[in-house]
């Protein structure tokens, strides 16, 4: 049975319960925007509630990934930060699966990168 509809403070917490955490640094404090929500902590946007499809990322050769898999770059890889990129070949142990269009986040030469899947292949 629910509470009647004045009772405000009943409305807020039954919103901030449909409020799911950030994909990004898994802080429970989104706000909610026009189209979807925003990370009070990181400032990372997502559309309406985030799809937990982490079952199903695949590498370059089909092969399902998950939390804690090695895999091995499998193209050289440009990055912002430093000259000269990532090397093909290079391995990134226990990787961490995350929702976004770069799937992958794993340290690489001891810098933390998000890599898109289709760039590796399973160790």
């Amino acid at each position: 049975m629910a509470p009647p509809a004045s009772s405000t403070k009943w409305r807020y917490t039954e919103l901030m319960a449909d409020l799911s955490n950030c994909p990004i640094c898994t802080m429970p404090d989104p706000l909610t925007t026009d189209d979807g929500y925003e990370c009070a902590t990181c400032g990372h946007e997502w559309m309406g509630a985030p799809v937990d499809d982490l079952a199903n990322i695949r590498d370059a050769h089909g092969n399902v990934l998950a939390d804690g898999d090695a895999v091995t770059i499998i193209k050289d890889l440009k990055t912002d930060g430093k000259a000269g990129g990532v090397k093909a070949g290079a391995k990134i142990k226990s990787i961490r699966l995350i929702s976004g269009d770069h799937e992958i986040d794993g340290k690489v030469d001891g810098r933390q990168l998000l890599i898109k899947a289709e760039f590796v292949k399973k160790a």
